[in-house]
């Protein structure tokens, strides 16, 4: 049985991961370790948790001997990385946490896999691979036109980011050194459900149906790529299944939209959806982040060419099931806003 180590997958995109890959394949295992940090959340895996292909381990990927334990154990075939601190403002605030998990827990997860795939000098066992989950916001930010390919040379921002690419860089150099067999793939944003509502879309739902403001940053002209997050899995599962060693990926949604207008388009969503008539006026205009990269957008077409992946879901329809799901999923929204990740959620969004 072919056996995954999904590193995250109590998070948002792991989480969407790994219910994907057990509703189309029997004949897998997934071992999930996450440490259950305040976006990590069980309840994303509630429909799975009790399957027998399916293991949750709680552990963090910084910890060694953890993690060695769970390769000795077990013949892990991949091991896909979605472990991450994610969110630019906690980056800003607190760097050091983010090089800790990023960097440090990236090279922890690589030496391990090294030890148990290596079979001689430059030699690895057969179907075993190292996938590197990343972002876009690698590449810095772009100007009106253009687009990020895999060749972009790496301008990254924020602290987050810059996390990101060093951890990026050093599984090149496990190719390049060691040879061992990796993959990077690089997303533009995504959305979906089980989104921690810290990210622009999750929030703006929330803050709508709670009757709050809509905090937006500077002039929300700022221009984002959106991707929604099961076409997102579906292209790591190819990537894990098609993808040439070494090789980086970019996955895009060609989806370019302003962040003010994703957040009409979200009040206009739910107007529609519930009968409400919620008015523009709830917007409020705030001071802009530091650092804030202007436009992402993504080239996707060497994903598309070499391994035949394309984004599914056009933005128009994916926000309306996004929006759905939210709101026939409240119980979730509602334990993580007041349940045990009140204090994290009212610290960072209701100050």
């Amino acid at each position: 049985m072919t056996t995954y180590l999904v590193t995250g997958g109590a998070g948002f995109i792991g989480s969407n991961f790994i219910i994907y890959m057990l509703k189309k394949y029997s004949d897998i295992k997934i071992i999930n370790i996450d440490s259950l940090t305040y976006a990590g959340n069980l309840d994303n895996l509630s429909d799975i948790e009790n399957k027998s292909n399916y293991n949750f381990v709680k552990a963090d990927i910084c910890d060694f001997d953890a993690v060695k334990k769970i390769f000795s154990e077990n013949d892990i075939n991949f091991v896909v990385n979605f472990a991450a601190e994610s969110h630019v403002d906690r980056s800003i605030n607190e760097p050091d946490v983010f090089v800790k998990t990023n960097v440090f827990g990236t090279v922890n997860l690589l030496n391990c896999a090294k030890n148990s795939w290596q079979i001689g000098e430059d030699k690895y066992k057969e179907n075993h691979k190292f996938i590197q989950v990343s972002t876009d916001e690698v590449y810095g930010s772009l100007g009106e036109e253009g687009y990020f390919t895999e060749t972009t040379p790496l301008s990254p921002h924020s602290p987050y980011s810059s996390s990101k690419a060093s951890a990026d860089l050093f599984v090149k150099a496990y190719f390049d050194t060691y040879k061992m067999p990796v993959n990077i793939t690089r997303c533009s944003n995504n959305y979906g459900p089980y989104q921690f509502p810290e990210k622009l879309i999750p929030l703006m739902i929330n803050n709508t149906l709670s009757g709050k403001k809509l905090p937006v940053y500077g002039d929300g002209l700022q221009i984002r790529d959106w991707l929604y997050v099961e076409d997102h899995v579906k292209a790591i599962e190819l990537t894990v299944q098609k993808g040439v060693y070494g090789e980086i990926y970019n996955i895009g949604g060609n989806n370019e939209k302003t962040n003010i207008d994703i957040i009409k388009n979200i009040i206009n969503c739910i107007n529609e959806e519930t009968g409400k008539n919620i008015d523009y006026n709830i917007i409020e205009y705030v001071k802009d982040r530091k650092g804030h990269d202007r436009r992402y957008a993504i080239d996707a077409s060497k994903i598309e060419n070499k391994l035949g992946w394309y984004p599914e879901t056009k933005f128009e329809d994916g926000i309306k099931k996004t929006i759905k799901w939210y709101l026939d999923n409240a119980k979730w929204l509602n334990n993580i806003t007041s349940g045990s990740y009140k204090d994290y959620y009212k610290q960072m969004y209701e100050n």
